[in-house]
C-alpha cells in the first residue's frame, strides 16, 4: 500500500543547494544547511539531502555538508544520498548524523552490497532511488552517470529487494517541472512487492 509523507528534498551540487530541471539544468538556491533548517521548522516528515555530483565524480559522501547540518540540531529525521558506494560509506554517513541513506549508483554497481549495508544499519535505514520514465516498452530506470536507461523489469530481477525498506521514484524526464509527474510510474509498486 502506498503511504504519503512530506519529504523535503535539498539537492546539492558543488556544495550549494540547487533546483534541478530534468537532470540537466540547475538553478542555485543557497546554502544547503539553510534550506534544511527551514524544512525542519516548517514540519517536514523527513528531509532528504541528495548530493548529486558525488558519484559521478567518484567522490565519497559529502561529510562536510553532513557536519554543517548536524550542528543545526534539527528534529526532523535526515536521509542522505550521494557518493555511497559501499557498506563503509553508509556507516560513515549515519555516524555523521543521517538517520537513513538513499542509494542509487550502488544499485547498478554493487547490488550485492545491499545485504551488508542493511545488516549494519537495519533494513529500515535503506531506501532505493529509482529515476524512471515510461516508454513504449514499459518502465525504464536511468543510470544517470552514464546516461543510459534500462528496462526496469529485467533490471529489478538482479536486486536483492529484501534489503530495501522503501523506494523513491523520480520522473527524471519531468523532474523540476510542476504538475508533469507521470503517474504511470507508480505502477512500479506492483513490480517490487
Amino acid at each position: 500500500m502506498l503511504k504519503k509523507r512530506l519529504i523535503g528534498v535539498v539537492t546539492v551540487k558543488d556544495g550549494w543547494a540547487v533546483q534541478s530541471f530534468g537532470y540537466r539544468r540547475y538553478l542555485p538556491l543557497g546554502k544547503p544547511e539553510v534550506l534544511v533548517e527551514n524544512l525542519d521548522r516548517w514540519g517536514a516528515d523527513e528531509i532528504l539531502v541528495q548530493c548529486i555530483d558525488r558519484s559521478t565524480a567518484g567522490l565519497g559522501p559529502d561529510l562536510d555538508v553532513l557536519a554543517k547540518i548536524s550542528r543545526l540540531g534539527i528534529a526532523t529525521p535526515l536521509i542522505y544520498a550521494g557518493g555511497i558506494s559501499c557498506r563503509e560509506d553508509a556507516v560513515k554517513v549515519v555516524s555523521h548524523g543521517a538517520d537513513r541513506i538513499m542509494i542509487d549508483s550502488m544499485l547498478f554497481d554493487s547490488p550485492q552490497s545491499l545485504e551488508s549495508v542493511a545488516r549494519d544499519l537495519g533494513t529500515q535505514a535503506v531506501i532505493a532511488h529509482l529515476p524512471l520514465r515510461m516508454s513504449e516498452d514499459g518502465l525504464r530506470v536511468l543510470n544517470y552517470r552514464v546516461g543510459v536507461d534500462h528496462l526496469l523489469d529485467s533490471w529489478l530481477e538482479q536486486l536483492p529487494l529484501a534489503w530495501i525498506s522503501e523506494v523513491m521514484v523520480t520522473d527524471w524526464l519531468h523532474e523540476g517541472s510542476p504538475d508533469l509527474f507521470d503517474e504511470r510510474l507508480l505502477s512500479v509498486a506492483q513490480l517490487i512487492q
